[in-house]
């Protein structure tokens, strides 16, 4: 299946990825990215690995998760499979307000 980023998903990783270059370096950061690609071709796959988020609200209710390979496992890439491709919403950290932090926009930079 293709895989489509969207501007939201493209900032959370990008947001992300600055916090480890200025917290972790530069090697940190760019294994991050690596685990998140690997996880887009693996989605791309085989899309229905991630479970449902079973979320309530309308705008969420289709949304599957998938938790980005270790040693980030704490960080979850969310999608939708419509049609033909998987549409990648968010990048986030779990121990956040999640049904509240997915509808929100990204600050811009």
């Amino acid at each position: 299946m293709n895989v489509r980023k969207t501007d939201t998903f493209l900032a959370d990783l990008e947001r992300q990825y600055e916090w480890y270059v200025s917290n972790a370096g530069w090697g940190v950061a760019d294994r991050y990215l690596d685990a998140v690609a690997t996880v887009c071709h693996l989605l791309s796959q085989q899309p229905n690995l991630g479970p449902p988020g079973g979320f309530a609200h309308p705008k969420l209710r289709s949304w599957r998760f998938f938790l980005v390979l270790r040693p980030f496992r704490k960080h979850i890439l969310f999608y939708e499979i419509l049609g033909g491709e998987i549409v990648l919403r968010r990048a986030m950290h779990g121990h956040r307000d999640l049904p509240c932090r997915l509808l929100e926009t990204p600050p811009e930079r």
